[in-house]
């Protein structure tokens, strides 16, 4: 199976999106636009500093971990720049668990890919 960049990152932004939505829309009130920024910059710090350089020095456990650890901090800062985006410690800790559960997943998918380019 050939798997393009730009086909990964689409998968790894609804993923982010979706588990952005369910956390910090629907549990803590956001709007979807402020979900939808949350999702772009975490996609995109995820993919640079996840994909990129952590899983093919670390594997995949660490990887998504960190991903996971990532994509929170991530949410956590932007609420502490903008204040119409709220999060709560709980939406943090179950976007963080959601987001490594996802990434281990999608790491997995991939590996058994015969390629994604760069």
């Amino acid at each position: 199976m050939y798997v393009t960049t730009i086909t990964a990152l689409l998968i790894k932004f609804l993923m982010t999106l979706v588990f952005g939505w369910l956390t910090f829309g629907l549990m803590d009130g956001n709007l979807l636009s402020w979900v939808l920024f949350v999702g772009v910059i975490g996609t995109v710090l995820n993919y640079l500093a996840g994909d990129l350089v952590v899983l093919p020095k670390f594997g995949n456990i660490v990887a998504s971990v960190g991903d996971g650890v990532m994509g929170a901090l991530v949410a956590y800062i932007i609420s502490l720049l903008i204040p119409a985006f709220v999060v709560s410690l709980t939406s943090l800790v179950i976007f963080a668990i959601l987001i490594a559960a996802g990434e281990f997943f999608f790491h997995q998918f991939l590996i058994k890919s015969d390629k994604v380019a760069p």
